[in-house]
């Protein structure tokens, strides 16, 4: 089975990527820079943007599955409409050369039109690709937890620089992280479970903690003290604007993933559970194996 892996050098794709072709999949990694990437031998690399039509040409040839894991966010403020048009290029693409399955990673979340521009963007995509002719599979994840992930990443640079921090209410908000680990057992199992085709499905760990909760878990596991001060005149935008002065995670990243911290996300429709096996990791262990693929020691 040919099978393409898009951002293949991201936080997911650099995981995944190895996992197929360990499992013995021919994989073609889809790279938008092939200079300093290194995979096994066994994949081959092909070179393109997806922001430029003419650069696909061939990259779909002898695919049968392709997963989607593009996002732009560090690209700036304009990264819904760059999500858009990249999400459009390779659905006309994929169709073209006939490609049967496309597998998804998006954003976990209610529906509804109070959504954050982040989460907007998310199911915009899969909208798009829900309108091609291939049968799209969508996972939805919460925040995903490994080295590397922005939004572990986030939290990590909080507990690490702040002892004491003035948190607005969203802190309360329920989440169910999920490690990364999982992701992508989940990603590599709807791959081998014909049945998952066409279908979207929630995916998270086995714990539902808030956000509160999250950093001081990740401060113990650091070693670092931590003192939570909620307030209710903190908005995430103003939230924001401390982010950008003590973490250097780009504003173009952290400031969709804050306004998007006012909505629980929970996994509410557990079905893929009964199709696809994965030993769900306990947030403590997710983040202390995060922690020390950072180099950071965890307190176990």
């Amino acid at each position: 089975m040919g099978v393409l892996v898009t951002a293949a050098t991201g936080f997911i794709g650099g995981r995944l990527t190895p996992a197929l072709a360990g499992a013995g999949y021919d994989i073609r990694a889809l790279v938008r820079d092939a200079d300093g990437y290194d995979p096994d031998t066994s994949v081959d690399v092909a070179e393109g943007d997806l922001l430029d039509p003419a650069s696909l040409a061939g990259v779909f040839d002898g695919i049968d599955t392709a997963y989607y894991l593009v996002h732009s966010m560090r690209a700036g403020d304009d990264f819904a409409e760059r999500d858009r048009r990249a999400a459009r290029n390779f659905a006309a693409a994929a169709d073209a050369a006939g490609v049967d399955r496309v597998i998804y990673l998006g954003g976990l979340g209610e529906e509804g039109t109070d959504l954050s521009d982040h989460l907007e963007s998310r199911r915009e995509v899969e909208a798009v690709l829900a309108g091609a002719a291939f049968d799209l599979t969508t996972l939805r994840a919460a925040v995903v937890v490994g080295a590397g992930s922005a939004s572990f990443e986030l939290v990590f640079q909080l507990v690490d620089r702040l002892p004491v921090m003035i948190t607005p209410k969203w802190v309360q908000t329920p989440c169910q992280p999920i490690a990364v680990a999982d992701v992508i057992a989940y990603l590599r199992g709807v791959l081998e479970t014909p049945a998952t085709a066409g279908n979207t499905y929630e995916i998270g760990g086995p714990d539902v903690l808030s956000y509160k909760s999250m950093l001081e878990r990740t401060a113990t596991l650091a070693g670092q003290r931590l003192l939570l001060v909620p307030v209710p005149v903190l908005t995430p935008t103003l939230s924001t604007y401390w982010v950008d002065l003590v973490t250097d995670v780009p504003r173009s990243v952290a400031h969709p993933l804050i306004h998007g911290l006012k909505h629980p996300v929970v996994v509410t429709d557990d079905r893929i559970q009964d199709l696809v096996d994965v030993s769900l990791t306990p947030f403590d262990d997710a983040a202390a194996n995060a922690l020390r693929e950072r180099g950071v020691a965890a307190d176990e």
